[in-house]
């Protein structure tokens, strides 16, 4: 009579029951075929599927009207049938093996009585650990090449960690898109910015995203384990790179800028940056203008950074505001000082021109 199902053959099905350490699938016959539930449970121990669930599954064997299936091939349920192997290998169906020993070039896996070779390039994925630590451990992989019927067979367990990041990638993928808003923890710090934890991945918050208000190092802001709730801003997930953005979640101070300046204001705010180009005044939090350099009271070519110091109290005026391009054109103020020795002076020689406007040149010629 011709079997069902042959070793090693893909049956995707439903849970019928999960009872004790047996979990029952669906065959549309009048047996059922049956899982170890120890094949579903996850790393604390429990069963991860119920009545009604969906599973892809592979045949074992089975005698009389028990068929027994499992969701990878173990050599030690083959009983020496290297055929449940060469079709593992022809349909990428994951068997189980253990590390015997570190041989030249990479690892001897045993799966079940059957001796297979895996290079050292294929055992981990991303965190990989010393040779020697595999040795002894009992690990998934997937068939990369069999031949002469089994004496030769090269398994990959990276092949196997990069489907199951693969799949935790597309599950994310779909679960965390541009735009939402999550939480997470602050994993790590760097000077660029902080990795906030987001379900085991790994997403960036730039420095330039943290606040609106200017932000020189992240340690004096954030701190590992700190929670943090953030705005999705950028999503690459086939290069695994997402960007956070804490700043898009507060209200945006340039929206009552009409409200708290005009044109022709004197304020005084204080040296946030200084630029080749100019030196820029923070307002308010989150508002910052510039004093071009033509408006700096400084001779040409002068190096700013030697002339203003951040944090220097400015007294400026306010020239031109652009809202839609969040900027504030700036120039200085002389000071009252300043402001009433000129008067002084210009009393003093208002005289000098006979009656005319103050020219200092025309006053030098007089002398």
């Amino acid at each position: 009579m011709k079997r069902l199902y042959e070793p090693g053959q893909l049956v995707e099905t439903t849970v019928v029951a999960v009872t004790g350490d047996t979990v029952f699938i669906d065959l549309g016959l009048k047996s059922e075929g049956f899982v170890e539930a120890a094949d579903f449970k996850d790393e604390n121990g429990n069963v991860t599927v119920k009545e009604g669930d969906k599973v892809k599954v592979y045949f074992v064997g089975g005698k009389n009207e028990e068929l027994h299936f499992t969701t990878k091939i173990a050599g030690s349920k083959t009983k020496g049938d290297n055929s449940a192997f060469e079709n593992a290998f022809k349909n990428g169906i994951p068997v189980e093996g253990t590390v015997k020993a570190e041989i030249k070039g990479g690892f001897e896996v045993m799966l079940g009585t059957t001796r297979a070779f895996c290079p050292y390039s294929q055992m981990g994925y991303r965190q990989r650990k010393e040779p020697a630590e595999y040795v002894g451990q009992h690990l998934s992989f997937k068939i990369s090449e069999f031949k002469n019927d089994g004496k030769n067979i090269v398994v990959s367990n990276r092949a196997i960690l990069e489907e199951q990041a693969n799949a935790e990638k597309a599950v994310l993928a779909e679960k965390f898109t541009v735009g939402m808003t999550v939480t997470g923890t602050v994993k790590s710090i760097e000077s660029y910015g902080a990795f906030i934890d987001i379900d085991g991945f790994q997403a960036l918050l730039p420095v330039s995203e943290i606040s609106r208000n200017r932000v020189t190092s992240v340690a004096d802001v954030l701190k590992v384990g700190q929670e943090v709730t953030a705005k999705i801003i950028k999503a690459d997930w086939n290069k695994e790179r997402v960007s956070l953005s804490t700043k898009e979640l507060e209200a945006d101070p340039w929206d009552a800028v009409a409200e708290k300046f005009n044109v022709g204001d004197k304020v005084e705010g204080k040296i946030s940056r200084i630029a080749d180009f100019g030196v820029f005044v923070a307002l308010a939090d989150g508002i910052d203008g510039l004093v071009h350099v033509s408006k700096l009271n400084v001779e040409r070519n002068t190096n700013l950074k030697k002339v203003f110091n951040a944090g220097d109290v400015l007294p400026v005026i306010i020239e031109k505001i652009d809202t839609e391009a969040k900027r504030i054109s700036l120039s200085t103020i002389v000071s009252n000082e300043e402001q009433d020795n000129a008067y002084e002076y210009m009393s003093s020689h208002k005289d000098d021109d006979d009656g005319m406007s103050y020219n200092p040149f025309a006053a030098l010629l007089k002398k």
